[in-house]
């Protein structure tokens, strides 16, 4: 049974579409975020960061497109994943630059395309699908990650010293954003849930603009067009960052399984093997093509699920929209200024509603699992040992070998990892049995 208003392949009207997509590009934070994240980190020039946005969102676009119109069939979001733009700042910054950063990542994007591949008879992703769709390592990936991007949220709405609108204005919009967002999702009016982070952010921005001091005239000096360029920052691979990408792109894959678990149940759509390996192609295929072109990853968006739920709009045609929207915006840099523009406060009070479900979600999942002792193991300690690690102290850190601190920054890889092998080792496996969909 679908908890969804619109299927996954029923039309909706242009505007909706275009307002919806509009809202899966808001939620994707990364592409606002990491790519003037790294310009500051490396000291890149203007243009060059702008670059980095436009490549970012073109690739994400176009991965898009493809998944909604040929591959996975689903209402799946693309966006860069956190912890690969982790790993290119370390790998950036420890091994030889952003150059080899790139390079190193698409080498480890291109193996995982050549293990993604989705025969008919045989997907060695098909295979692995098997275990990462189990509901206590899914519900476990789920609640992890919310507690990582937990750590974002607050210091998102207070901003740093110095800057415009610390710390008052900045909670105050931040909490705004929030607050109409939730009275969106649950307003009787259609327009106003579905709609309901779109005008969160819109009545944020416009608040922040009476507050505090901002300036938009950066907008008009944008550049109007940006074409993409292979290997931009030069080429190099370098065998352990290849091997730190592999690594996390892992967890990446696992997270993406279980997001499109959790979107087949709320539309009741059929999810053998074979498609999800052809889904986990279009992701890797994706993060190789934005390697390429040195932009980040792109994989399946978790903050877009979320969102599914809020709007109940299944259609992959609202997918295609987003995917047309980003790759069109990508090389129209006077648009993607206005996009980044937006105060990074009102962006993380919306997306903490988001976090908030995604969080919810985990527990939904969790709550199919038919819990004994194996199953408590296989979840608890995975929580607590990859949550735990965020903790270590940054002067025991600074001894330890830059894969180490990479692992103890990303707890996806460490809780990933440890519930696959418990669920290996109790044979958790034997004793699953499909749950009927829920619907929200």
């Amino acid at each position: 049974m679908s908890g969804l208003d619109v299927g996954v392949h029923e039309r909706v009207g242009l505007g909706t579409a275009v307002g919806i997509g509009f809202q899966n590009i808001l939620c994707l934070a990364g592409l606002f975020l990491f790519p003037g994240l790294l310009g500051s980190t490396f000291e890149l020039s203007p243009s060059d960061t702008a670059y980095l946005y436009g490549i970012t969102f073109m690739t994400s676009g176009l991965v898009v497109i493809l998944q909604a119109v040929l591959l996975l069939r689903l209402p799946i979001v693309q966006g860069p994943f956190a912890g690969v733009f982790a790993a290119v700042l370390v790998t950036g910054q420890q091994r030889g630059g952003l150059g080899t950063a790139f390079g190193s990542l698409f080498v480890a994007c291109a193996i995982w395309c050549v293990l993604a591949l989705p025969f008919r008879r045989f997907s060695v992703v098909g295979r692995m699908s098997r275990y990462l769709r189990l509901p206590v390592v899914a519900g476990v990936i789920l609640i992890v990650m919310s507690a990582q991007l937990a750590t974002i949220v607050l210091p998102g709405w207070i901003g740093r010293p110095g800057t415009p609108g610390f710390p008052g204005t900045n909670v105050l919009v931040a909490v705004v954003a929030a607050l109409v967002v939730v009275v969106c999702m649950r307003a009787p009016s259609t327009i106003l849930r579905r709609g309901a982070v779109l005008w969160g952010v819109a009545l944020g921005a416009l608040l922040y603009t009476l507050l505090a001091s901002t300036s938009w005239s950066h907008v008009l000096d944008a550049q109007l067009f940006s074409t993409p360029r292979f290997f931009p920052f030069g080429f190099g691979v370098d065998a352990v960052a290849v091997v730190i990408f592999f690594i996390v792109l892992f967890p990446a894959i696992a997270e993406t399984v279980a997001t499109y678990e959790i979107v087949a149940e709320w539309s009741g759509e059929p999810l053998p093997p074979q498609r999800v390996a052809q889904g986990v192609f279009g992701e890797v295929l994706g993060s190789t093509i934005g390697a390429l072109f040195g932009g980040m990853a792109t994989l399946a968006y978790p903050d877009n699920v979320a969102l599914l739920r809020v709007t109940r709009v299944g259609s992959r045609y609202v997918t295609l929209t987003t995917g047309i929207i980003l790759l069109v915006l990508g090389g129209f840099g006077f648009f993607d200024a206005a996009l980044v523009a937006i105060p990074p406060p009102v962006l993380s009070g919306a997306t903490a509603v988001l976090f908030g479900l995604l969080f919810a979600s985990g527990i939904e999942v969790l709550a199919r699992v038919r819990w004994d002792q194996g199953h408590l193991l296989a979840a608890g300690v995975p929580f607590i040992v990859s949550i735990g690690a965020l903790f270590t102290p940054p002067d025991v850190q600074a001894h330890l070998p830059s894969l180490v601190r990479l692992l103890i920054g990303q707890p996806l890889v460490t809780g990933t990892v440890l519930s696959l092998v418990a669920v290996l080792v109790f044979r958790l496996h034997r004793t699953h049995q499909p749950t009927p969909a829920t619907g929200a």
